[in-house]
């Protein structure tokens, strides 16, 4: 099984940023965790600011890989282009929030995504990734 870990922007500072919000260690030592935690699955992780890079990586593997864990930060709640991209392609998408963005600003409750995705995981810090993970194990 091959699963794909997208993240967007700012997530590159995990563990420097906000660590009340989003904790204190960074998502290349998190996704060591990962590998260990699900041994058995392929896992690959990107990670980009940039809105097209992100919308050209869904596109690039939505056809071909078992899934994908997409928190597509900020760019949830504006981007047309990303929300295509996950309509668009074949391969079960996760929307992942390490937050609980419904209980944050109110432009975070809205998401572009989250009519495209097979579920949505919000609010269980990394964990989240790890639920994410797990339900395409358990289909």
């Amino acid at each position: 099984m091959k699963i794909q870990i997208i993240n967007g922007p700012n997530l590159n500072l995990l563990g420097l940023r906000e660590k009340d919000v989003y904790g204190d260690i960074s998502f290349e030592t998190y996704f060591d965790k990962l590998k260990t935690d699900f041994p058995k699955i392929d896992l690959y992780y990107f990670q980009s600011n940039i809105e097209g890079e992100i919308i050209n990586k869904i596109q690039e593997i939505g056809f071909d890989f078992d899934g994908i864990v997409l928190n597509a930060a900020a760019y949830t709640h504006t981007s047309v282009g990303i929300a295509d991209a996950v309509r668009s392609i074949k391969t079960p998408l996760i929307e992942v929030h390490i937050s609980n963005t419904i209980s944050r600003e109110d432009y975070r409750h809205i998401s572009y995504i989250a009519p495209h995705a097979k579920g949505i995981i919000m609010g269980f810090g990394l964990k989240s990734y790890n639920l994410a993970i797990s339900s395409f194990i358990n289909k």
